[in-house]
């Protein structure tokens, strides 16, 4: 049954927020510092007695800013949480969730089938700060189960893989951690608006904005949403990792993301529309397609049960050329054949984006560590855009896949 939350009215829900002066977009804010009316007011701020909502105190645009905050009480919205912070890459957002909530001597669990950054994030990083990660396939939720200890402090996946589209069963492994004390950690870049993962059981939703949220491919960007208590405690003066780490948000940036937030929705469903239509072409030619939307795919009913209506299955598809070699024909046919699209990393934009994974943003993988996962050397990530006409789009695929002799 799907879940009975719709990001889009949630963000119209909100306190719309006005310009400075009465304009109908918010104000961009660019002091990077901000002034007291009296000298005792700032030893409070560093105390923690004032801040934006208590008092309407700003200190300085790395700890809180008005234009970022805008962003952030959007995103807190979509995603049915109580507070956000806004950050300058989604890397930065996945670390400092983990080093705030992990110290030298913790464990986390995560899924194997991450994408190549996070992987080499808590495969090598974490653990040169003493912490230790397991890592498991999403699919198999008991793995995680067994491979808690005393030491662990969080699980961590992705919605869905990245890049073997893998989905892992959200509200199964919010019981698994909640019965034990753990928090359980969710990236949703994947599938903004489709799915509502606090909704499901997460405790901490983090977010890589320069994908789908974005659109644009033109900005970097992050987010953390997650309890009002958790995002206080990232912005803690003293001991914040968001605060001392500083992966701060540009106020522009933070504009320009808030502008393109009331057309996520029609976006993401666009999106999910034509992945799903190119995919069943792929899947009735024979091709090697991998698509959480296809009733044939073993994990449809689940992404379907925890889905929101209406949004349809994201905008993320693999088609596997089995070799890199085939993989490397198959997209010089597609973009400089057939112009189906473009080689290039990243996702989310309004054009078609193809990479090769396993050669491309998986490479920090080992090669042994890409086979357990069940990364085929030749899956390419498709992110479907949605220039063009539909019908134009599938004929170009389909006789890039002929011609590659996929099918």
């Amino acid at each position: 049954m799907s879940v009975k939350f719709d990001p889009e009215r949630a963000l119209v829900g909100i306190r719309r927020e006005f310009g400075e002066h009465g304009g109908v977009c918010p104000s961009i804010e660019r002091s990077s510092t901000f002034t007291v009316l009296e000298p005792g007011i700032m030893p409070e701020i560093f105390e923690g007695l004032r801040g934006p909502e208590n008092g309407g105190c700003f200190l300085y645009s790395r700890h809180f800013n008005p234009t970022v905050d805008v962003l952030a009480r959007s995103l807190a919205a979509m995603e049915g949480t109580e507070y956000a912070v806004c950050t300058a890459s989604g890397i930065s957002a996945i670390a400092c969730s983990i080093l705030q909530l992990c110290k030298n001597g913790d464990h986390v669990v995560s899924s194997n089938t991450v994408y190549g950054g996070s992987h080499a994030l808590f495969a090598e990083t974490f653990p040169e700060f003493g912490i230790d990660v397991t890592f498991v396939d999403p699919v198999d939720t008991a793995a995680f189960e067994k491979a808690i200890t005393p030491k662990t402090k969080a699980l961590y996946v992705e919605v869905v893989g990245n890049p073997t589209l893998k989905v892992a069963d959200i509200p199964a492994l919010a019981k698994i951690a909640h019965d034990r004390g753990i928090v359980l950690v969710v990236d949703n870049t994947f599938t903004p608006m489709v799915i509502s993962p606090a909704k499901l059981g997460a405790d901490i939703v983090v977010y890589s904005l320069t994908k789908f949220v974005n659109g644009a491919s033109d900005m970097i960007a992050g987010a953390i949403c997650a309890s009002k208590d958790f995002v206080l405690q990232l912005m803690d003066l003293h001991k914040g990792r968001v605060m001392l780490l500083g992966p701060t948000m540009d106020s522009r940036t933070a504009f320009d993301l808030q502008q393109r937030m009331p057309h996520l929705g029609l976006r993401m469903r666009e999106h999910g529309t034509r992945a799903m239509a190119i995919a069943k072409r792929l899947e009735e030619l024979g091709a090697s397609v991998v698509y959480p939307g296809l009733p044939s795919n073993p994990q449809h009913e689940l992404f379907k049960s925890m889905a929101n209506e209406g949004y349809g299955y994201g905008g993320m598809l693999a088609l596997d050329c089995k070799t890199a070699e085939m993989a490397d024909k198959t997209m010089a046919i597609l973009q400089n054949e057939e112009n189906f699209g473009f080689i290039a990393v990243s996702l989310g934009y309004f054009d078609t984006l193809i990479s090769c994974s396993g050669s491309s943003t998986s490479s920090e993988i080992p090669a042994e560590d890409q086979a357990i996962m069940g990364l085929s050397p030749g899956l390419l990530r498709i992110s479907i855009g949605y220039t063009g006409l539909l019908e134009d789009r599938i004929a170009q695929i389909e006789r890039a896949v002929r011609k590659a002799g996929l099918v």
